[in-house]
């Protein structure tokens, strides 16, 4: 219960500085999902421009992306980075997608969290992270999203001394209520965080938590 609390308090300080961070930004969940791939390893800024190019050339579908040619495919995501590697990934995941449930994401998410996870773990260049991603902004489940943001903030405020994914991830969702909005939201003002403050060199001047730093909340 002491964990809980410490986790809702740091929670609400992070909402009352940031407001509601409406994270994933994406007008559908397959987008959203594009977007879960193509940001491994790249800015959002930079995967947007790649989202754009999708867009206008009226391919951001599962049918149209496998229909289209990797060069393509490539030309129009290069601005994320890795565009080659990423090209493989996106053509896997759409291809599983329309083989397996005739590109329907609402057939593909009609499972429980712990089966659909282990479906996205088996598609090539789906790791725990954007596989949490996907379950948590696509499929709007209930479950923590754990990135390099949250295990510096976590080690630095004193939360855990945990380095794996899924001793992190059970950290969370161990100590907070089960709920889609909570989990989703959290993630999201972590992400806001350590953008702004709790960087590689922190800025602590004027950190919503920057107290949780120094002594127990």
């Amino acid at each position: 219960m002491q964990k809980q609390a410490k986790l809702l308090k740091i929670y609400k300080r992070l909402l009352a500085h940031f407001g509601p961070q409406r994270w994933w930004p994406g007008d559908t969940p397959f987008e959203v999902i594009i977007g879960a791939i193509l940001t491994q390893s790249a800015n959002w800024g930079n995967v947007e421009m790649a989202i754009d190019n999708l867009k206008r050339e009226k391919v951001l579908n599962p049918k149209k992306i496998l229909e289209i040619r990797y060069s393509k495919l490539e030309k129009l995501i290069r601005p994320s980075g890795y565009f080659r590697a990423k090209a493989k990934k996106v053509k896997a995941f759409v291809k599983h997608l329309v083989e397996n449930y005739n590109g329907s994401l609402k057939r593909m998410f009609n499972k429980s969290i712990p089966e659909l996870r282990e479906e996205l773990l088996a598609i090539h260049g789906i790791g725990p992270e954007t596989a949490d991603s996907i379950i948590c902004y696509a499929a709007y489940k209930p479950t923590f999203v754990v990135d390099a943001y949250t295990k510096r903030i976590g080690n630095r405020v004193g939360l855990f001394k945990l380095g794996k994914y899924y001793d992190i991830k059970d950290y969370f969702e161990g100590n907070l209520p089960k709920k889609y909005q909570l989990l989703n939201e959290y993630h999201a003002l972590i992400v806001a965080l350590g953008k702004y403050f709790c960087k590689s060199k922190p800025i602590c001047d004027g950190c919503p938590i920057f107290t949780v730093c120094q002594r127990k909340i």
